[in-house]
């Protein structure tokens, strides 16, 4: 299966606008009722609301659900995570999806991996937060915060390099915050600490879990994606990219579409692709919630 297989003209992908429409209208109604809602309730609605809007962010990133771009930016546009840019996720995770480039630590932008002389010179806090960030545990303690502070210093850098592109994005996506933290702040009072605790931290934390298990260190880049086979409720909240082989071989796929298309391809799939394969996340924890995943200095 070629990762241009499966293109065919379409029209309004309307399960993912019912998807939107159900991700804003529950954080809507979460943030404006929050003080009225009991903290068991508000933090898991918060935690999944949060990670299930970054998966529709990915998923119009990936020209969904119409056939205009624009259209589909602007559903995926809105700063529900206030740290990231939605054009910068986009620029980053397009690059990211150069397959020869996976897992590389120099060319892909998500890639969990270090050069040997940046491990040397780590001090040794820094290493600690490394490794930490590369098991189960340190991904929902450790990672949302290591990362962000990493993506804003490398964009701080390429903002102080020159790059005018990144500053324009950084802009648009600082005006557009200014406006959700009048909802946030002056409409619903909600404390800013207090969304960083129960809204964000915990959301970034599930997609974290995602990340853990998507790609590896191998010598073929077909080798360097893993498939989570049965997702369960996780699944869903990633939107199934749980088949991660799947979702690089076919990345015009629609989410809805993918459980289908791997049970219809899976032996093709992992003929040609020799990365790991998880049973369920269950056996992610059980191998990796102290132990870091898969550390390899290149």
């Amino acid at each position: 299966m070629t990762a241009s297989s499966g293109k065919s003209a379409r029209g309004i992908e309307w399960p993912t606008v019912l998807l939107a429409a159900v991700i804003y209208a529950g954080w809507l109604a979460l943030t404006f009722f929050w003080n009225h809602l009991p903290p068991w309730l508000v933090l898991p609605l918060g935690a999944w609301l949060g990670a299930w809007h970054m998966s529709l962010q990915h998923e119009v990133i990936h020209r969904h659900p119409t056939r205009h771009q624009r259209i589909n930016d602007a559903i995926g546009f809105a700063p529900i995570a206030l740290w990231l840019p939605y054009f910068r996720y986009k620029d980053t995770h397009l690059r990211h999806h150069r397959n020869e480039w996976l897992t590389d630590p120099f060319e892909d932008p998500e890639s969990a991996y270090i050069s040997a002389d940046t491990w040397r010179r780590m001090s040794r806090l820094h290493q600690w937060l490394y490794l930490a960030s590369m098991t189960f545990i340190g991904r929902l303690l450790v990672a949302p915060w290591r990362f962000v502070i990493l993506f804003w210093r490398r964009e701080l850098a390429a903002i102080r390099g020159g790059d005018k592109a990144v500053g324009r994005v950084w802009i648009g996506h600082l005006l557009a915050v200014s406006l959700l933290l009048l909802w946030l702040v002056a409409v619903c009072r909600i404390n800013l600490l207090a969304y960083a605790l129960i809204f964000l931290w915990p959301s970034y934390a599930l997609v974290q879990i995602r990340s853990l298990a998507e790609h590896w260190r191998a010598d073929r880049w077909q080798d360097r994606t893993a498939v989570v086979e049965r997702g369960g409720i996780l699944g869903v909240l990633f939107l199934y990219n749980n088949l991660h082989i799947l979702h690089h071989a076919q990345p015009q796929l629609a989410w809805y579409k993918l459980p289908a298309a791997w049970e219809a391809n899976r032996i093709d799939l992992l003929a040609e692709n020799q990365g790991p394969l998880y049973r369920n996340y269950a056996e992610i924890f059980r191998q990796f919630a102290w132990k870091p995943r898969s550390v390899d200095f290149t």
